[in-house]
């Protein structure tokens, strides 16, 4: 029969304890007071017959719905507690990162509140976890996983297309799953953790770089309160894909990045060119004043984008930097094309192939000179200083 750690002390402790066999599942909660009863009812059901002590952690983002006073009722009987988030913006990533912190137990599992991940099956989570399986994955889309209700075309494109972006991280059919289950003992550093957004499961597999297997799942629709996903998270997690990519195919992706930027650049400093001869500035003008905004916004997006996991720098002195750097970059890319099309004979007779390299060249000695000189990696510190 099951043995549980009998009601928390106090159900709003907030310090992490000695960690001993058994799960803790930890739900991130906002807004969720209606759907708290339930889930820890059905929670406790499923444990009833599972020969382990276990716990449901609530991370709560100051709510002030009521969240706290249930859950906190609820702790009289059950091993529910809860801790609040006071103080800081709604964010289910870090929610769950500090219910893991307060975990008990050496197995974890993590589920939504709203009732759509099937509280019935975190024993089947829990039952994959072996020494070949680091991480269970509650997937809709494995064989025999379904979804219940009637989504909208927008919300199922809106899923399948996350997916997609997601699938060169990870080989799960579901990687944004946000039920799962995984060893304590396997976590990464969480110094090393850099979560944006709520796919903090797809940011445990890939920088854990977890063996992960998937169960297949019913996922259910909410039955009360309200979906918390708008535009913004939406672009939080575009933001999450970048930092993956970056951590896992650093130099294809950032000098893809750098590229795109440049290419952006470009319609910039052609937009200034035209329009300041249309105002009637001389051509040679229009071209060396459009230098300027274009040079200026390459600057601002590869700080935000591409190198944005580089330690922030005063910002003059960045963009002084940058400029000087894409000064190099020009010269080069001139440089290149003045000794190809005048020492080679090929290039001389194909003009615009030597401009395409010259492009090439300048960008690659643009791109080296931001990485070392521009955007400047953290640096280790030495021992004693």
């Amino acid at each position: 029969m099951l043995r549980h750690p009998g009601p928390a002390p106090d159900a709003r402790h907030d310090e992490p304890v000695h960690v001993v066999r058994g799960v803790s599942i930890v739900a991130p909660t906002f807004r969720e007071a209606s759907n708290i009863p339930t889930l820890v009812a059905r929670v406790a059901a499923a444990m009833k017959d599972h020969e382990t002590e276990w716990e449901l952690i609530l991370t709560d983002d100051d709510s002030g719905d009521g969240s706290e006073a249930i859950a906190t009722a609820l702790g009289q009987r059950l091993p529910v507690r809860i801790h609040v988030r006071r103080n800081c913006h709604p964010d289910l990533s870090q929610a769950v990162l500090e219910g893991i912190r307060l975990a008990r137990f050496d197995r974890l599992v993590v589920m939504d509140a709203d009732l759509s991940h099937p509280p019935e099956q975190v024993p089947d989570l829990l039952a994959v976890l072996d020494d070949d399986t680091d991480m269970a994955v509650g997937s809709r889309y494995a064989p025999g996983g379904r979804i219940e209700g009637v989504w909208s075309r927008y919300r199922a494109l809106n899923s399948r297309l996350a997916t997609l972006l997601a699938r060169p991280l990870t080989r799960c059919s579901d990687p944004m799953s946000g039920f799962f289950a995984l060893k304590r003992g396997r976590l990464p550093d969480p110094r090393s953790l850099d979560p944006v957004g709520y796919k903090i499961g797809l940011e445990l597999m890939v920088r854990g770089r977890f063996r992960v297997r998937e169960v297949a799942i019913r996922f259910d629709e909410r039955r009360h309160g309200a979906s918390k996903l708008n535009w913004r998270r939406q672009l939080a997690f575009l933001r999450h894909l970048l930092r993956l990519y970056l951590f896992r195919f650093e130099l294809p992706v950032r000098v893809l990045s750098f590229g795109a930027v440049g290419a952006t650049g470009l319609v910039v400093d052609t937009a200034f060119y035209l329009g300041l001869q249309w105002v009637g500035l001389e051509h040679l003008l229009a071209r060396f004043l459009s230098f300027w905004p274009a040079v200026t916004w390459n600057w601002s997006l590869n700080r935000a984008l591409t190198f944005r996991d580089r330690p922030p720098a005063a910002e003059a002195a960045q963009w002084a930097r940058f400029v000087i750097s894409s000064l190099i970059g020009l010269a080069t890319n001139v440089g290149s094309y003045v000794l190809l099309t005048g020492m080679v004979d090929f290039f001389a007779r194909n003009r615009l192939l030597a401009l395409l390299a010259g492009v090439v060249i300048g960008s690659a000695g643009n791109y080296a000179t931001a990485t070392r000189f521009v955007y400047l990696e953290r640096q280790p510190r030495r021992n004693g200083h």
